[in-house]
């Protein structure tokens, strides 16, 4: 259970429950609540409580440390700013489009057009280079539906990398799933088939395809970001 592994890491670490929270920004109350089950960390609070365990959501959630789980990776995590075409980009600074009218499914996906022009967010070239991203190939769209939380809840923004198509288990990925845009960690399985995992495995189990009926699902870009706003 999520709330005995949080415990035991802390112990682990020689935290105390105060001090714990004070790492995650939260109260020992909360803490406590957390590790007797009674709530659970969502959101930003799972990132912050992640990096301050040492750990991947993959472990708290699973018991499976998983190297390749998003919140593994601080570069996933991240605070996003908008501007119009007036602000002046800084030199180390680029602008990719975020697509306000377009929501990635996290549930069971929506019919959606990637084509519209909505404003801009802006990476660090820095940023980007860290994780071989070219910014020309970036593109940030919202997450809706609760499949993908606590990592991810409803209207969480991500970065897609529309450059790296190709699927190493475990990462999350943007995909078109038969008109369906969807958001979901990609699992390959033989036979050119395909597992589609969800972080809420309580109310949204995998999905496996076979060969066939993973061919109307198509690829549209490695998550390599995201930001919670709560």
């Amino acid at each position: 259970m999520m709330n005995e592994r949080i415990k035991t890491r802390r112990k682990e670490l020689k935290l105390s429950q105060e001090a714990l929270g004070k790492r995650v920004g939260v109260t020992k109350a909360t803490v406590s609540q957390w590790e007797n089950g009674i709530t659970s960390p969502a959101g930003e609070n799972m990132h912050k409580l992640c990096k301050a365990l040492s750990t991947s959501s993959s472990f708290l959630l699973y018991g499976v440390e998983d190297k390749n789980s998003p919140s593994a990776d601080a570069s996933f995590q991240g605070e996003m700013a908008t501007w119009d075409n007036s602000t002046p980009l800084d030199k180390d600074e680029v602008e990719v489009p975020f697509y306000t009218e377009v929501k990635l499914s996290a549930g069971n996906g929506i019919i959606a057009d990637i084509e519209n022009h909505g404003p801009k967010l802006r990476f660090s070239k820095s940023t980007l280079r860290s994780q071989g991203v070219d910014h020309s190939a970036v593109a940030c769209v919202k997450v809706s539906g609760g499949s993908m939380e606590p990592v991810l809840p409803s209207g969480s923004t991500v970065g897609i990398d529309t450059a790296n198509k190709t699927i190493v288990d475990g990462k999350m990925y943007a995909i078109n799933h038969d008109g369906m845009l969807r958001v979901k960690l990609l699992y390959t399985l033989p036979g050119n088939g395909l597992r589609l995992r969800s972080y809420n495995q309580d109310e949204y189990p995998d999905e496996s395809y076979n060969g066939d009926q993973a061919k109307v699902i198509t690829v549209i870009g490695r998550v390599f970001w995201y930001s919670v706003l709560l």
